[in-house]
């Protein structure tokens, strides 16, 4: 019973391990791409650059809070009279 056990206790810690490797090739060997696809490639590259120079430049703020506050640098607020210990001020 200690031997079913010990084997079940192995089996269970294999194979998650085992579950983690892949079996299948995950990187391929590099095809060499045929006259046809390269051709297919650089029309499809062509295509994406004509539709990023679409794109109008963003020219505006896109700032959601910019018209909430002010355009002005906040000011310092006035620092308060010095005041002594008794509460009256001698200056």
């Amino acid at each position: 019973m200690r031997m079913l056990s010990a084997a079940a206790v192995v089996v269970l810690l294999t194979v998650p391990a085992y579950a983690q490797t892949p079996n299948i090739n995950l990187m391929p060997e590099l095809m060499s791409k045929s006259a046809e696809e390269k051709e297919a490639d650089a029309i499809k590259e062509k295509a994406y650059k004509d539709s990023l120079r679409k794109i109008p430049d963003a020219k505006a703020s896109s700032d959601p809070w910019g018209t909430v506050r002010s355009t002005d640098a906040p000011k310092a607020a006035a620092a308060p009279a010095k005041k002594s210990k008794t509460g009256s001020s001698s200056q």
